[in-house]
């Protein structure tokens, strides 16, 4: 898995299996180019859609067991594009960070910190640095120094730089790796949920729009609300290629 990973260079790439929890519908196994990793937001959307896909399921809800454990996803679809949705339900709240530590991470200084509201370590299935700034500008300047990031620890696979707008319930954001491996992510649904559950907890958000990649040339658009304490991100899912791979 790890081999086949690394010959597609993609940020994820997923692996259909059986289950072997008896309450799962399939087992999801992600790869990024270097690891395997508990849970991904984004790779759960579109591996329940290229499920649905090959079962030809249009309006179903999975289960699916990932190393993080069994998650709900709905999917909706017609043809090759669906909205699909997860219910992240593994969450944890680390420590706060320096914000000037976490700042100088991404070529950004202690004055671009979000003055009220502190860098945390929050996970749904998927450890994420919530970086918040004060000015929104500051996410599109932001330089990213991989060594730096890491050297944060705190178990951190991915820096989410955001800048939150509480009054329109929307966030603009930025996600960097905390591995040299890889790039920055267009997308990152383990990323918006723990920033969902931020701001929940700290402005009293139930819903979030986050829009992402736009430096990137690659805009997307998560949608995040709050369930009973928990989160629920959802996107629209387009599938753009379909085949057959032969190992020699």
């Amino acid at each position: 898995m790890l081999a086949f990973a690394r010959e597609t260079k993609l940020m994820e790439t997923t692996f259909v299996q059986t289950a072997s929890a008896a309450q799962a519908d399939y087992r999801n196994r992600i790869w990024t180019v270097s690891t395997e990793i508990p849970f991904a937001g984004h790779p759960s959307l579109g591996t329940a859609v290229a499920v649905a896909l090959a079962r030809g399921d249009r309006d179903v809800v999975y289960h699916q067991q990932t190393l993080a454990g069994i998650q709900e996803v709905t999917v909706a679809r017609s043809g090759d594009r669906a909205r699909a949705a997860v219910l992240q339900t593994h969450v944890e709240t680390g420590p706060e960070l320096d914000p000037a530590a976490v700042m100088a991470a991404v070529g950004l200084t202690a004055a671009d910190a979000h003055p009220d509201l502190p860098p945390q370590r929050v996970s749904t299935g998927l450890p994420a640095l919530i970086a918040p700034v004060a000015d929104r500008a500051a996410v599109s300047r932001a330089r990213p120094d991989v060594p730096a990031i890491a050297a944060l620890g705190q178990g951190v696979v991915n820096f989410y730089l955001c800048h939150v707008d509480a009054d329109a319930g929307t966030a603009r954001a930025r996600s960097f790796p905390a591995l040299d491996v890889e790039e920055e992510d267009p997308a990152t649904g383990s990323a918006a949920g723990p920033l969902m559950l931020y701001v929940h907890q700290r402005l009293g958000l139930d819903a979030l729009a986050v829009a992402q990649g736009v430096e990137m040339g690659r805009p997307s658009r998560l949608l995040a609300q709050v369930e009973d304490g928990r989160v629920r991100v959802s996107g629209d899912v387009v599938v753009l290629v379909t085949g057959t791979v032969r190992l020699p």
